[in-house]
């Protein structure tokens, strides 16, 4: 069992920048790869960013404007926003593998999922 816990959400104006967190417990280490994913209203939910065994992978919506990252030591994955744009707005997931499943982008792929957080990015 993972469990994951958001923080960081919030409303900023299109151009600034903002960070998010997970803290990670459980059986974490067995996760083929941790992710970060958004789903605003109406829509499927999109994989922005991955680790897979220490390999980055970015959605080309936010390559180059977001870096995701990990601390093993805190149990902790962050994703650190910069130059926002009002479509970036959304519910932000942490999400965990488990065993590899395939496609990294595919949210059907992930065994555990954090309750979001909302990002509000504002003209």
């Amino acid at each position: 069992q993972v469990q994951l816990v958001e923080s960081g959400g919030g409303s900023v104006q299109a151009g600034g920048s903002l960070g998010l967190s997970c803290t990670a417990s459980g059986d974490t280490y067995n996760s083929a790869c941790m992710a970060w994913f958004r789903q605003a209203p109406g829509k499927k939910r999109e994989g922005v960013a991955v680790i897979c065994a220490g390999e980055l992978e970015y959605s080309t919506s936010v390559e180059g404007r977001f870096t995701i990252s990990q601390d093993n030591a805190k149990n902790l994955l962050n994703l650190r926003m910069t130059r926002l744009k009002v479509e970036d707005s959304g519910m932000y997931y942490c999400a965990a593998m488990g065993p590899w499943s395939g496609d990294w982008a595919n949210a059907a792929n992930y065994r555990y999922w954090g309750q979001g957080t909302q990002v509000t990015v504002s003209a």
